[in-house]
């Protein structure tokens, strides 16, 4: 899994799997979700609903930038880096 981001104690990942579609992995200690893309929404896992909120949050403002990773990561590529949250 190609890490994508940190911040806050959660590691943000995407790993081509195109069973689910277009989504990521968000992991914060034992907690993971998957959260897909389209539309942006938690599709399996679960969390504290602060690290819910924190991981969709940063997603709405990086949505652009996780699709350019889904397509790179489709073509594999390395995607770019997406910055953390501030």
């Amino acid at each position: 899994m190609t890490v994508l981001c940190k911040f806050c104690g959660v590691v943000v990942g995407m790993l081509f799997t195109p069973v689910l579609g277009a989504h990521f992995h968000a992991i914060c200690g034992e907690h993971e979700l998957v959260v897909g893309l389209s539309p942006l929404r938690v599709i399996q896992g679960d969390a504290p609903p602060r690290v819910r909120e924190l991981v969709l949050g940063w997603a709405a403002r990086h949505h652009r930038e996780l699709l350019r990773a889904w397509q790179a990561c489709g073509a594999r590529c390395r995607p770019q880096p997406i910055a953390p949250l501030v």
